[in-house]
């Protein structure tokens, strides 16, 4: 069985909105500490994404990101995209992002 190969389009949120990579999905990584309004500034690759990941969602706390306002954006912009909140240093929404990353394995 084939694996999962997984592509970082480095550069800034607009460029890698632009470029076809052969993909057969598209992750977007927002950071907590980047904050929360990164939807309205970089819409095109939030539109066109299948998964959106929210990570470090432990500093949420001690900075100025909603995540309700996220959610909002999200839902607006693209209903169909899976949202995850998570955080790498407790493990929180680790399981389910592994889950979904599991599923596609199993469609490709």
């Amino acid at each position: 069985r084939g694996g999962i190969l997984l592509i970082e389009n480095v550069g800034n949120l607009v460029c890698p909105a632009e470029y076809d990579l052969g993909e057969h999905f598209r992750v977007v990584v927002a950071s907590v500490p980047e904050g929360d309004d990164k939807i309205e500034k970089y819409p095109a690759i939030y539109r066109r994404a299948d998964a959106v990941v929210v990570n470090k969602a432990d500093l949420a706390e001690m900075s100025d990101f909603r995540f309700d306002r996220f959610r909002m954006q999200i839902q607006n912009i693209n209903s169909y995209a899976s949202l995850f909140e998570l955080s790498c240093k407790t493990g929180e929404g680790l399981s389910a992002w592994a889950d979904w990353i599991a599923q596609l394995r199993c469609r490709n």
